[in-house]
């Protein structure tokens, strides 16, 4: 078996085999001997060697040895030392016939992000045309500046040297000639502008300075905005999780809720105990933390790269993070679904009784009071009137019904309990309202309502909800207690649809029944009828 040796050309390592290896030592060092005392002849070495690893990487044999054949073929392609002539400073420094050219952003001829640039090197023109072109379709048409930003996006930045070479062509390599508008410096060996191309005038390159000092205050003018837009988007990240850190892990939501009239926080898990399975209560609130706070850590590292205007390899990261939550948000979607089934039908159920009627006034008051109740947290939707008291020892909850008082059609009165539940068959929330548990009782012509009900113990909130409908007839007096009007803020309303929140809690509590509804009367009144 013949003796590799492994070899690094180009960065890239290969195995070669002895009698290979020496044929392509004496080719680099003939070619080394040829451009050693040229000008740019250090770039033009280091290009050829990258382009016989190109060839190399291409021509690999089965075994992944680079062989004899492997190396005249390369030697037919590149060509023999002798046939390369790096001639005057005026001819061009061939290093392959061919390239395949494509579209890249020109970061070292650029005024905003190289598009136009990157355009004309792979058009093999001047950029000032295309400058000019994407200026006045952005001011007559609006349309310029979208298409910019577009190739902004799509166009990847040439940065190393292969795509430097793609994005030139056959132009990459040559020395200051008057027929290439886009060169490499042998001094330096960076790509730049030809200032001796025929077809460039005096003209376009003024134009392409005023472009360079246009594109300079459009780059501060950027760089501030990204700035601003940065620092907002670090302090709503870093406020939303801190905000979130105290009320779900410090449990300390009266920083949040000063002088806050009508407002009620709670720390959510423990209301969620109530509502889905017990079990599923550890997984919601971890997956609904990630789901939260991932976005906010990348709002936040967003908001850091735009105001240090940084470059990181974040590619994996970003994706790894995206799969994440994406996952998370999959997963709490499941639970939720399932858990949500449960509240899928709706049923209800009614108790209406006919009040004896002895005079034309009825008296209505409180029995079981919520100021009695033994509760450790409160939840209010202040728009429903919907109040719910949780007693974590007991495991029980207490809802604040509603009351509604409308017009007799029968002159009769008469009280309804409506009692609707939800369950994931319409029998089990039938099944539900059943076992809600509300009393209220009839004294002659006084109505005691108790202040809540409840539901067996044990059981979970399923959108429970009690409605007591009083019927009355015309020019009936109704008075009541200051609590049993707290019952009838969101349930009554007068004629024009009104809600009388504001009246009942000003008014005396005694109120009369009228062919148009319910209207206020003062004591005074009350005496003279």
């Amino acid at each position: 078996m013949d003796k590799t040796i492994n070899i690094n050309l180009g960065g890239t390592l290969f195995q070669i085999d002895e009698d290979a290896f020496r044929i392509l030592r004496d080719y680099l060092q003939a070619i080394n001997s040829r451009f050693a005392n040229v000008q740019g002849g250090h770039e033009t070495i280091e290009d050829i060697e990258s382009r016989i690893a190109e060839i190399f990487q291409s021509q690999k044999d089965i075994a992944g040895v680079i062989t004899r054949a492997n190396i005249d073929s390369m030697i037919s392609v590149i060509g023999k030392p002798e046939d390369f002539d790096h001639g005057e400073p005026e001819t061009a420094v061939p290093v392959y016939s061919s390239q395949k050219k494509r579209m890249y952003r020109n970061s070292e001829d650029k005024i905003i992000g190289g598009v136009c640039s990157g355009i004309a090197a792979y058009l093999d023109t001047d950029p000032v045309l295309f400058r000019i072109l994407f200026v006045l379709s952005a001011v007559f048409f609006g349309v310029g500046f979208l298409i910019y930003i577009a190739l902004w996006i799509a166009l990847p930045e040439a940065r190393t040297d292969s795509q430097k070479r793609a994005m030139y062509g056959n132009s990459y390599h040559t020395t200051i000639a008057k027929d290439r508008p886009y060169l490499i410096s042998q001094t330096t060996g960076t790509a730049q502008y030809n200032t001796e191309y025929n077809n460039s005038s005096r003209l376009g390159n003024a134009i392409n300075e005023v472009f360079r000092a246009i594109g300079r205050v459009c780059y501060i003018i950027l760089r501030i905005f990204l700035i601003i837009i940065g620092v907002i988007l670090v302090l709503t990240g870093f406020l939303f999780i801190l905000s979130f850190l105290m009320i779900f892990v410090f449990k300390y939501p009266g920083a949040f809720s000063i002088d806050s009239s009508g407002m009620n926080l709670i720390y959510f898990p423990d209301f969620l105990n109530y509502i889905v399975n017990p079990s599923a209560v550890p997984w919601i609130i971890i997956l609904a933390s990630i789901a939260l706070i991932l976005p906010m850590i990348a709002l936040i590292y967003w908001g850091v790269k735009m105001i240090l205007w940084f470059r990181a390899r974040d590619g994996v990261i970003s994706l790894v993070g995206l799969v994440v939550w994406v996952m998370t948000i999959a997963a709490l979607t499941i639970i939720c679904f399932n858990e949500g089934i449960s509240f899928a039908q709706t049923a209800s159920t009614s108790v209406e009784k006919v009040l004896p009627r002895s005079q034309d006034t009825l008296y209505i008051m409180s029995d079981q009071k919520i100021a009695a109740l033994k509760y450790h947290e409160e939840i209010n939707l202040p728009h429903e009137e919907y109040s719910v008291f949780i007693n974590d020892e007991k495991k029980e909850l207490y809802i604040r019904p509603s009351l509604s008082v409308s017009l007799s059609d029968d002159k009769t009165t008469r009280l309804e309990v409506n009692k609707r539940s939800t369950g994931r068959t319409e029998s089990e929330a039938l099944k539900k309202t059943e076992g809600l548990i509300y009393n209220y009782r009839v004294n002659g012509d006084t109505i005691h309502f108790d202040e809540y009900f409840t539901s067996p113990s044990g059981r979970k909130w399923s959108a429970d909800n009690v409605r007591i409908n009083l019927y009355v007839p015309a020019r009936t007096i109704l008075k009541f207690e200051k609590e049993p009007r707290l019952l009838l803020h969101n349930s009554f309303r007068n004629g024009d649809d009104d809600y009388l929140e504001s009246t009942w809690e000003s008014s005396s509590g005694i109120w009369s029944m009228t062919e148009d509804g319910l209207q206020s009367t003062t004591e005074k009144s009350f005496r003279r009828k």
